[in-house]
């Protein structure tokens, strides 16, 4: 069971161009979105809402926002950036059998918010808390997610007709998948390497190092 769990971790990706396309059995849309609402949020404030998108029309014109969008990044890049950039697939809207726009909703439980204090952002963490939920059951269940980040807040909250103070945290594209890579896309295109353990591990103050032994151990 333990390492079932762990495998669940290791299969996780952000998918792109898997997805069939095929439909979603309710039953188990229903355990995903349970297990992303049943994520721990702070307050228990639940601060989170699900919007199911399935009409190809409101898709496709968020589809072309993304697209426009990812031509402004592009245009951004340095040259030889812009070229590794090229190739590399940054949605699956409409190929997707679902998009599930994730919300974060800050008045929730205001504003007697027990732990949002000393943190503001502590909401929008519980939001992501949420979504990652949403993944992991995804992924038990053999489907994909692709979190779509190349849009622009406004846009998405007209589109959808979002309350104003409610902010779009994600638009998650949710299906079937002929396979899931073995090797993220960003690492495959070459956009970045993965960072080891041992560089992002310190021990007691920022910048000491893990004893030795354990970053021996990391590297294995």
């Amino acid at each position: 069971m333990i390492e079932e769990f762990y495998e669940v971790l290791r299969r996780r990706r952000d998918v792109r161009a898997e997805f069939t396309g095929e439909p979603i059995d309710d039953d188990v849309l229903a355990r995903i979105l349970e297990a992303a609402h049943s994520a721990p949020s702070v307050g228990l404030t639940q601060p989170w809402d699900f919007v199911l998108v399935e009409s190809t029309r409101t898709r496709t014109a968020f589809r072309d926002h993304v697209l426009a969008e990812r031509e402004v990044f592009a245009a951004s890049l340095p040259a030889q950036r812009r070229e590794t950039f090229a190739p590399i697939k940054i949605e699956g809207i409409l190929s997707a059998t679902l998009g599930v726009v994730v919300t974060y909703d800050e008045s929730r439980g205001a504003p007697d918010v027990l732990g949002r204090h000393a943190i503001a952002d502590a909401g929008l963490y519980s939001v992501c808390l949420a979504i990652q939920n949403l993944w992991l059951a995804a992924t038990a269940e053999g489907l994909g997610v692709g979190w779509v980040s190349f849009y622009r807040e406004d846009f998405l909250r007209d589109l959808l007709g979002i309350p104003a103070g409610v902010r779009p945290v994600a638009w998650l594209c949710l299906g079937p998948v002929s396979e899931l890579q073995e090797i993220p896309d960003l690492e495959r295109h070459g956009w970045r390497r993965r960072r080891p353990l041992a560089a992002a591990t310190h021990r007691e103050r920022f910048g000491t190092p893990p004893s030795r032994s354990e970053r021996e151990e990391a590297s294995r």
